[in-house]
């Protein structure tokens, strides 16, 4: 909740304006967070808060907000402050047994929670694993996973390393029964499906792909159903809902929530804690409370208040948690849903099969209104046919979530509904299959500015629902702040090299005058970590890089361009510049087929080569053709920047046996070969460019990079060193 909503749920009760006390509490509760956490504009957000309760002239409210704020910061500093149990065990080579849900593996002993890497290819159970006990590193790239910090909201503080699987028992007791029922007689691809559906459970789906290449998760993603597997209020609602159909013959309504309130609970247990489940069911609980004891119908912004306050209570560091802030958002949004829908002209007088795809239409375009700023800053992208995909897959989800959990409550006795279970579920993806081939609106990371403008742009909005606004003052607000935040990207448009941290591997974005390249896209050989995916193309969009003019793979090493896939699948590129077409790499192969399937230029370039953009000019320096040398390193493409008095280089894995050779002359910066090797970066290379800097793209590896030796050169030379390994990703200006 945020301080626009504040302004929209002061309500009037007879004459008398009133703000509902739990409203009060949860902004209060989440500025404390906010203050203890570091943001001032938590300060803000209280002042905001204390201005509503004095507004509507209750000092009760203001009594609420301060202790409420003094619970928010306190609970938010013991949560930072709690000592790791795990940290006598940080660096060391261990072996852990306990309990795997699919995302975590929980200790008894130590009690605590730790990720592993490479995850477990199993099903949730007791597993025992070997490997290295390590921090969690942070956001290193721009529009980057910060890993550090997820996990510490859901409560781990150490990650173990080059896990080797040594002993596993699958899980058992109701939770195994029920992860049988899910999955007997289905395939592998409906099962993970099933699995995230009714458990949350996306550590299958995750791994699984369409015949077509592309990953479901990412289709759902771009299809803006990702929802659909992230559980939340529609599975709580449906299943309620199928269960109270079965007690409709109960005498009375009060009985009905009484019966309704165990199941709530069960369920609650099945799945376990996150912060859209315990939304949906405190929220449900609060209801059937109301029903049981006869309080009626009560305040829905009053309802959302004590979910949120019970949340942040026990979980102040879900406030920062994306799945906490869509989730309340959404819910906030779907409030105004019987207004939207009551704007379409004589509603009422339609058939019910109408009203309710208007209903649900409204109900969709809010909730993705609400998110957006969310959805584009987190995913750097937003779904362009998110309505009419919600509205068939919603139709799908009403039958396959009440069916697909009675398939777990029968355990192995599932085989008789789950032939249904697996034509649903088939539906399902068939649906995210074709949504996802549709476009996406690709975004970059949105500043506080922007954020503050979507902030007045929702409250413009919503006060033009409730009739406070005219529709010609809301479009013109509308306007005006999309031209103000449109206009500082045109007037400024960047000019800087950008040295991305993808760990041992190499990837450079330039961008100038227009001219947008990128050299090589990283990679992680012998992982299942696609850093094209999950660190390249989110840092490009962060970027607000939504198309590139030229894509350089230097040479056929997996750590330079196995990451150039993912990009090329994804943005849509100029040229593809290679030297050595050596096809017979099977990475290399992958990115030549991924340009032919898009229909990208594959150019070899060749010494001479070059592109220019107003002053600033790419040369080709190497390689000069044929004969190939027989190690990849030898071919690389190596490219040369000038822009007016600037000069830098970018030498792939060049040896230095060939720098030396191409007449580099003098660099104002120098990116080394080989991530550091002994075997590039020689003092005779280093005496011909006189750089003032150096940059070295590095990560964690057993190879020695960057050598001593090179850093020894680089010192004895008083070149400064800047390495990503160190300081994250580089961006270096041009002048």
């Amino acid at each position: 909740m945020t301080p626009v909503v504040a302004s929209a749920v002061v309500l009037e009760r007879g004459r008398r304006a009133f703000l509902p006390w739990p409203v009060v509490g949860a902004l209060a509760l989440m500025a404390g967070v906010l203050v203890a956490f570091g943001a001032w504009w938590g300060a803000l957000l209280l002042a905001v808060v204390a201005g509503a309760a004095a507004w509507v002239r209750a000092p009760a409210l203001m009594l609420v907000a301060l202790v409420c704020f003094g619970v928010g910061f306190a609970r938010e500093r013991a949560w930072w402050a709690a000592p790791d149990v795990m940290t006598p065990w940080v660096g060391a080579r261990v072996t852990l047994s306990g309990e795997w849900d699919g995302q975590f593996l929980r200790l008894a002993d130590p009690p605590a929670r730790v990720s592993v890497r490479p995850k477990p290819r199993v099903d949730p159970g007791r597993v025992t694993v070997a490997g290295v006990l390590v921090r969690p590193e942070g956001r290193r790239t721009p529009g980057g996973f910060d890993e550090a910090f997820w996990l510490r909201t859901s409560g781990v503080r150490t990650v173990l390393v080059g896990a080797r699987g040594r002993a596993y028992a699958p899980e058992a007791g109701v939770r195994g029964w029920f992860r049988r029922g899910l999955n007997v007689g289905l395939s592998a691809r409906q099962a993970a499906l099933m699995e995230a559906v009714e458990l949350g459970d996306r550590s299958d789906i995750g791994r699984e792909a369409f015949e077509d290449g592309v990953a479901v998760r990412e289709a759902f993603n771009r299809a803006g159903l990702a929802h659909l597997m992230a559980l939340s209020g529609q599975n709580v609602a449906l299943l309620l809902g199928a269960l109270a159909f079965v007690l409709v013959r109960s005498p009375v309504a009060r009985v009905r929530a009484w019966l309704l309130v165990p199941a709530l609970g069960a369920y609650w247990w099945l799945v376990g804690e996150s912060p859209s489940v315990d939304r949906a069911c405190l929220m449900a609980l609060a209801v059937l409370l109301g029903t049981a004891t006869g309080r009626g119908r009560l305040d829905v912004y009053g309802v959302i208040g004590l979910a949120a306050m019970a949340s942040l209570a026990l979980h102040p560091a879900w406030l920062f948690d994306v799945g906490f802030q869509l989730s309340f958002l959404a819910v906030l949004a779907l409030t105004l849903t019987p207004r939207v829908a009551a704007m379409v002209p004589r509603l009422g007088e339609r058939h019910r099969v109408v009203r309710a795809l208007v209903y649900g239409a409204a109900a969709t375009l809010l909730a993705e209104a609400a998110t957006l700023p969310v959805v584009a800053h987190t995913f750097g992208t937003v779904p362009l046919v998110g309505l009419p995909a919600n509205l068939v897959a919603e139709l799908i989800m009403g039958a396959l979530v009440p069916l697909g959990f009675l398939a777990g409550l029968l355990g192995p006795l599932a085989v008789v509904v789950n032939p249904l279970v697996g034509v649903l579920a088939d539906a399902l993806l068939a649906v995210a299959q074709a949504a996802g081939r549709a476009p996406v609106l690709t975004w970059g990371n949105v500043s506080a500015a922007g954020f503050a403008a979507y902030g007045v742009f929702a409250l413009a909005g919503v006060l033009a629902v409730l009739g406070r606004v005219r529709p010609p003052a809301f479009l013109a607000v509308a306007g005006v702040l999309a031209l103000g935040t449109l206009l500082p990207a045109h007037l400024s448009p960047p000019r800087d090299i950008t040295y991305l941290d993808v760990g041992q591997g190499d990837s450079t974005l330039i961008r100038a005058n227009g001219l947008r390249v990128l050299i090589d896209g990283g990679g992680s050989p012998g992982s299942d970590f696609d850093v094209g995916a999950r660190t390249v193309v989110p840092a490009l969009r962060a970027l607000g890089v939504r198309a590139l003019d030229v894509v350089v793979a230097t040479h056929a090493d997996a750590d330079h361009v196995e990451g150039l896939t993912a990009v090329l699948n994804t943005l849509p590129v100029g040229e593809l510049w290679v030297g050595h077409r050596h096809e017979a790499d099977p990475v290399l192969r992958a990115v030549l087929d991924a340009a032919r399937a898009r229909g990208v230029r594959v150019r070899e370039v060749r010494r001479g080569d070059h592109v220019q953009a107003g002053d600033v000019a790419l040369n080709v320096l190497w390689p000069r053709g044929a004969p190939w040398s027989a190690a990849d390193n030898d071919n690389s493409v190596a490219v040369r920047l000038e822009a007016l008095t600037f000069r830098t280089a970018f030498l792939g894995d060049l040896p230095s046996s060939v720098e030396d050779t191409l007449g580099l002359g003098r660099l104002s910066v120098l990116k080394l070969a080989h991530h550091g090797s002994r075997h590039s970066s020689s003092a005779a290379l280093l005496r011909e460019t006189a750089p003032a800097d150096a940059i070295i793209s590095v990560g964690r590896n057993t190879y020695g990079h960057p050598h001593g030796d090179v850093l020894d050169r680089l010192a004895g030379a008083h070149v400064r060193a800047w390495r990503t390994d160190q300081l994250g990703t580089v961006t270096w200006p041009i002048p």
